[in-house]
């Protein structure tokens, strides 16, 4: 069960950030550096109030919480330019999300962490190897994942036997099944 909460945190929440993103700069804008060092503060910078609830925020902090948001803050201005924009590019996709689906990806995250270690990295391994797919194969598994979220009972558990005995089938046979299918679907289409 909670496999399948972060199966739906990857292929659902994973659209959310993945699809429509804008594209991450690989070099400094051309305004002038934020105070602090950091990438710029310019156009796509929050507002002053949000920097006014940030101060209080952190004024509530207890030391401990301030010393370890500094260390981060040190980490992060040691990592490159690009890696910096690219968490910002993050956070400005997350900052855009509606509440609701922040909601559901803190749920699948919350979900995700109570898992076991060993099971938490299979998962991340997986992840990896999915985001290493093209982009319309990803989105295939995305549409397959969704079908089966909104299948009944009876149609989850064929599909379920359905991919065990995929995981079965030697390389060979699995290429036998695909061609069969291609076949199948150029009938179709005649």
């Amino acid at each position: 069960m909670r496999t399948w909460a972060l199966a739906v945190l990857l292929f659902c929440a994973g659209p959310a950030f993945a699809q429509n993103q804008p594209p991450v700069p690989t070099h400094e804008p051309a305004s002038s550096p934020a105070p602090g060092g950091g990438p710029s503060s310019g156009a796509g910078a929050p507002p002053l109030e949000a920097h006014d609830d940030a101060a209080a925020r952190f004024d509530r902090m207890s030391e401990q919480e301030k010393a370890a948001l500094r260390e981060r803050l040190r980490e992060y201005k040691a990592l490159p330019l690009d890696e910096q924009f690219r968490i910002q590019a993050n956070l400005a996709r997350w900052r855009a999300l509606p509440p609701e689906e922040k909601a559901r990806v803190r749920q699948n995250l919350e979900a995700f962490q109570r898992l076991q270690p060993e099971e938490r990295q299979r998962l991340l391994a997986q992840w990896r190897e999915f985001q290493k797919l093209p982009p319309e194969e990803r989105q295939q598994l995305r549409e397959r994942m969704r079908e089966y979220l909104q299948a009944n009972p009876e149609r989850r558990k064929q599909m379920m036997e359905n991919l065990r005995q995929w995981r079965r089938m030697t390389r060979e046979q699995r290429e036998q099944m695909r061609q069969r299918l291609r076949e199948m679907r150029e009938r179709r289409a005649r």
